[in-house]
């Protein structure tokens, strides 16, 4: 089909330096069918803190497919891009989610509580095709299984024009697979710059403060001082290393505020009327 466009919603509004609106939402038909008309640039299924479901992840996919929108849009993908949130912690090392989330069809997978150079090497990993040594852009080594015949189906590709952009993006920069890890501890902010310098891959880092605020013991106290300083350092880290970082607590009232302070990922809770979503489009002049 010649070049493939650009599938990834979430990578086609960071790569050019804009900000990119996502949500976290559950694993169902009428949640997925409210996000499609929505005009967030990409949602997240959770499979952490609700039942990991993967007949429901494949359901709610098929209902991300507005065939009005897509035709509108030009692209034979949701305009609405679909990722899915794994249950375990980087310490359980799973990929087995992973595998099956990607062999289903979405386009990125979010990594709770990664903490080492170790569970964040594991994170892309999984999300990568083995290759030989001798292969360009050999590093993290892939150890994502092969079945992707479902993946290729919803995509609208064939096996091979899959295989040839089922990749985590900045790494492969034809890539359409987004690897966001989550830093919720002390530990991985400790660790969060040498993640960076030895893990290639990493999409974006997404600041999960509602559990390093827990840590610190000022649990869901989002403006407490100690707990914005070590959110801060993770922000400069990422700078540092040109590395996109996210905030999961976007409102309209502090949108301006997080996007000063360089948050290009913002995650706004979904609501009817997409206030906090229409503030920040309005923000970044879209």
């Amino acid at each position: 089909m010649g070049d493939i466009p650009r599938l990834n919603g979430l990578i086609g509004a960071l790569e050019n330096g804009g900000n990119a609106f996502s949500a976290f939402t559950p694993m169902d038909v009428q949640s997925a069918m409210f996000m499609a008309a929505s005009k967030y640039d990409g949602i997240v299924y959770e499979g952490e803190h609700l039942p990991w479901d993967i007949v429901a992840l494949r359901d709610s996919l098929q209902f991300m497919m507005d065939r009005r929108r897509i035709a509108d849009s030009g692209s034979i993908a949701p305009p609405v891009t679909s990722l899915a949130r794994v249950p375990v912690n980087g310490i359980e090392k799973g990929q087995w989610h992973a595998k099956q989330a990607l062999d289903t069809g979405v386009y990125g997978i979010v990594w709770p509580h990664i903490s080492t150079v170790d569970e964040a090497y594991n994170a892309v990993a999984a999300c990568r095709y083995p290759r030989l040594k001798d292969n360009p852009l050999y590093e993290p080594q892939g150890i994502r299984g092969d079945g992707p015949a479902r993946a290729a189906r919803y995509w609208g590709l064939t096996q091979q024009e899959y295989y040839d952009c089922a990749d985590v993006w900045p790494l492969d920069p034809k890539g359409e697979i987004l690897v966001v890890l989550q830093i919720e501890d002390t530990k991985g902010i400790e660790n969060l710059s040498d993640m960076l310098e030895n893990v290639p891959g990493i999409g974006a880092v997404l600041i999960g403060e509602g559990d390093l605020g827990q840590e610190l013991g000022f649990p869901r106290q989002y403006d407490h001082p100690e707990l914005l300083s070590a959110m801060a350092q993770v922000v400069d880290i990422c700078k540092q290393h040109e590395t996109i970082v996210g905030h999961p607590h976007a409102t309209a009232s502090n949108m301006q505020d997080l996007m000063d302070q360089g948050y290009r990922f913002l995650m706004a809770a979904p609501a009817r009327t997409y206030h906090d979503l229409e503030k920040g489009l309005e923000l970044s002049g879209r």
